[in-house]
Order: structure tokens, then C-alpha cells, then sequence
């Protein structure tokens, strides 16, 4: 009877083997990935909004930081989006350097944008998220939403926890980050989540120059 119950509940079906075939497309994902970006030279990943309008002064100011650093050198790495994503790209290409998006398939990302040398497709957010945090030596957090502050908070814990080498972390827009700073200088320092040594972690600023600048000075 106790068997019965259990075949009724969890009818058997063949979930089990589908589950290992996908970790051959997970590995897949893996080796595409690392194939196409071990050859990049030094680079930034560049998170934010894939709704910011090509309009809206936090475009602008993505493309104008991006346009910073692949003058200097660095190759762009996005999401391949629309928004913030498309003005990093658009910024970085014809300068001399790759411009990489990173495509998933996303309510508010039905195609990669137009302005990339390079484009790699993933099925797996988490795959995604690795080729964003191996192969970058700094980390420019625009607006955005959830999505971003998923990125923004997970190279934080892996720099925090000594997972991945510690490198800059740069949230470009005060105005947009403020509250969120306040709430983790507030409750979360409050109540002991964290410690004063945390907010090295990460710098908040406007200005794209002075991005640019502490990325360069972290190296030196």
C-alpha cells in the first residue's frame, strides 16, 4: 500500500534521465563559453538595465563609460541586450577592441543587439553569469533591476567570501544606488550582517573618468 501511495504522488516518468542530459548541455555551455573568451585580453563586464530607452541619460552615460575603457584597452562584455547592454556594446565597437554580449533568451531581451564583434547564447543564467566573472578585471554596475542586482550582489558575495580575486566593483549612478547604500549602511550594519571592511568591497560614483581611473590605479 505504502508503495502504491508513493507511485500515485510521484508518478515515474523519465525526469531522472532528461536531468542528465542536461548536464551535458550545461557543459556544453561551459566549454563554448571558455573556447570563444580564453583568448580575450583584459576586459570589463558591464551590468544594467535591459529597458533603459536609448534616450535616457543612464544610456548615454553606459556608452560613454564603455567608450572609456575600450580607448584604453579593455574589451566590453554584456548581456547582448537591449538598453544598457546595447549602449555598452555601442560605445566599445570600432574601438579597437572585442565587444561581447552574452545572449539569453529574456522577456525584455528577444534578440542581441546590433553592436557586438562577438555573440555566445546561453540557455543557463548561471553558465552566463561565470563568462561575466572569469574573464573580466572590473565590474561596472549601471541601473537596472533585478536581474542586475542579482549580478551586483553575487560578485560582491564571491569577492567577500574570497571565491574570486578581489577587483573593482563600481556602481556608476548615486542618485540611483543611494537608497539601496543607506538600507545596507542601515539595518543590514545595524543588525550585524555585515561589517565596516564590506563597503571597501565597492565604489559608488558618477563620473566615468574617475571609473576608469580607479580601475587603472587597482593594477598599478
Amino acid at each position: 500500500m505504502k508503495n502504491q501511495m508513493n507511485q500515485s504522488k510521484y508518478p515515474i516518468n523519465d525526469f531522472k534521465s532528461g536531468e542528465s542530459w542536461r548536464l551535458f548541455k550545461i557543459m556544453g555551455e561551459f566549454v563554448e563559453g571558455i573556447d570563444a573568451l580564453h583568448s580575450l585580453g583584459p576586459a570589463v563586464s558591464i551590468f544594467g538595465s535591459a529597458r533603459t530607452e536609448s534616450n535616457a541619460p543612464y544610456y548615454k552615460k553606459a556608452r560613454e563609460v564603455a567608450a572609456l575603457f575600450a580607448k584604453s584597452g579593455y574589451a566590453v562584455i554584456t548581456g547582448g541586450g537591449p538598453g544598457i547592454m546595447e549602449a555598452a556594446n555601442k560605445g566599445a565597437i570600432g574601438e579597437g577592441v572585442d565587444s561581447i554580449g552574452l545572449n539569453i533568451n529574456l522577456p525584455f531581451e528577444e534578440k542581441g543587439n546590433s553592436y557586438t564583434t562577438k555573440q555566445i547564447e546561453f540557455n543557463y543564467f548561471f553558465v552566463r553569469k561565470v563568462m561575466f566573472i572569469k574573464y573580466a578585471q572590473a565590474y561596472i554596475i549601471m541601473p537596472g533591476g533585478f536581474g542586475t542586482l542579482d549580478e551586483l550582489f553575487e560578485t560582491i558575495t564571491l569577492i567577500q567570501t574570497k571565491r574570486i580575486r578581489q577587483m573593482p566593483v563600481i556602481l556608476i549612478g548615486s542618485e540611483f544606488w543611494n537608497g539601496l547604500i543607506q538600507w545596507i549602511k542601515g539595518p543590514m550594519m545595524a543588525n550585524g550582517m555585515i561589517s565596516s571592511p564590506d563597503f571597501d568591497l565597492f565604489h559608488v560614483l558618477d563620473d566615468p573618468q574617475k571609473a576608469l581611473e580607479i580601475v587603472k590605479e587597482f593594477y598599478q
